[in-house]
């Protein structure tokens, strides 16, 4: 099985598990090659509550840099997502780590929002 079954089986059973509702919406994380995502997502309507990505940061900072998907860009980005939940009402999420072990840059952007007022 290569990398990439093997993660979305991964993904498979851990999104059977967890459901986001308007209470309690899921906070997906996604990863490329080159840049982080996050969406905050309301399952029940179907609904993309806020979103961000670090394509935007580097946008907004006028950065440039070869890859965006490194410890220092999660940091940053899971206190912007955090803010803007935040700012939206939002306290609680339910974190979905698509598959990706919990290391590395999806720990560091968790560790970041919890720090900035999200509770997982």
């Amino acid at each position: 099985m290569d990398k990439i079954a093997r993660r979305n089986r991964r993904k498979k059973t851990i999104r059977n598990k967890l459901f986001g509702t308007a209470e309690r919406p899921r906070m997906s994380v996604h990863k490329s090659n080159r840049d982080i995502y996050v969406q905050i997502i309301d399952d029940i309507s179907g609904t993309t509550l806020c979103g961000m990505s670090t394509k935007a940061l580097a946008a907004k900072d006028k950065k440039s840099a070869n890859t965006r998907k490194n410890v220092n860009f999660a940091i940053r980005l899971g206190e912007e997502v955090a803010k803007t939940a935040v700012s939206k009402g939002i306290r609680k999420v339910a974190f979905d780590r698509s598959g990706y072990r919990y290391h590395g840059v999806v720990k560091t952007l968790a560790d970041a929002a919890r720090k900035h007022g999200l509770e997982f």
